[in-house]
């Protein structure tokens, strides 16, 4: 991909939920050319926005423009770039890649990603800056909710306990595999909420950048939740009847070999050190699913009460 916009300090000062800026973005095709589209783009993120050099952003798209591109059916994705402009960048943004990839193996409820080489060309007057860039694109909210008859649900204010029991407990087991608590389906941060016409709400989950799996500089652990390090694993699960919660514990463990695989496919973008650190980080998740003492005491006692 090729994007041409604005300088990313104009991305960030004057845009908002509304408010986007034109882009171009150019995607090579099949036939090694460039297809042009006309975008328009917005920051979006909380944190990242007051404290990143870069940005995630939100393209928009108009239908008739994004026809027989990859972005087919999209009027709206998100582009998820590198927090900060060091030298680790692009692999911070490849383990929070490898994170959506294997949560594809936990749950059928997952938003769809693609990865990207992005050049970032910003336009400051007549000056130019360029940045070959890792990132990917997360689909549509809409289109995950289509593939399930379902909807995306607004300002809800739902409590955990209304959501969808195995849904709900392998979204927050994952949570927990990743070690990331920089989430709330109540009030919908860093997830969104589906509702199916048998009127069962199902967690959507995204952003896992500040994970202990990721484990980027920039990142604080919850002193308050007992965290010394982000790679501390924190359940933030409700408590839940222990049948249903041990069911689900012998279905996650089912995927082992699964969630292994997807990592081990992008062994190659990784230091091997680091690679198997990730991994060893994934098993010692496994290891305590195995155990009948490290779950009662992490998981199903664990688990939180209010």
């Amino acid at each position: 991909l090729k994007l041409k916009t604005s300088t990313i300090k104009d991305i960030k000062k004057k845009t908002n939920d509304s408010t986007y800026l034109p882009a171009m973005l150019h995607i090579r095709n099949a036939a090694g050319g460039w297809d042009s589209i006309a975008i328009e783009v917005r920051a979006r993120g909380v944190f990242r926005r007051k404290n990143c050099f870069f940005t995630p952003i939100r393209l928009k798209v108009k239908k008739e423009t994004a026809k027989g591109t990859i972005l087919e059916g999209n009027k709206a994705l998100k582009l998820v770039m590198p927090c900060e402009n060091g030298s680790d960048k692009n692999e911070l943004v490849m383990k929070e890649y490898v994170a959506y990839k294997m949560y594809e193996k936990i749950s059928p409820y997952h938003f769809k990603t693609r990865l990207a080489n992005l050049t970032f060309i910003e336009f400051d007057g007549k000056k130019t800056k360029t940045y070959e860039l890792v990132t990917y694109l997360i689909e549509d909210d809409d289109l995950v909710a289509k593939r399930f008859n379902a909807k995306i649900m607004e300002n809800l204010n739902l409590h955990p306990l209304r959501l969808s029991d195995t849904s709900a407990i392998k979204f927050d087991m994952f949570q927990y595999m990743i070690s990331n608590i920089d989430w709330s389906t109540t009030y919908l941060h860093n997830a969104k909420i589906m509702l199916q016409p048998t009127n069962r709400y199902i967690p959507l989950a995204y952003d896992f950048d500040m994970s202990g799996f990721v484990n980027p500089p920039y990142g604080v652990p919850n002193q308050e939740l007992g965290q010394t390090d982000m790679r501390d694993r924190v359940y933030r699960g409700f408590c839940r009847q222990e049948p249903v919660v041990q069911a689900v514990r012998q279905v996650v463990l089912g995927y082992q070999p699964d969630v292994m695989a997807a990592l081990a496919q992008y062994e190659k973008d990784f230091p091997p050190r680091e690679y198997t650190t990730m991994k060893k980080y994934l098993e010692d998740f496994f290891a305590i699913l195995k155990s009948d003492t490290d779950f009662k005491k992490k998981i199903v006692e664990g688990c939180r009460k209010k």
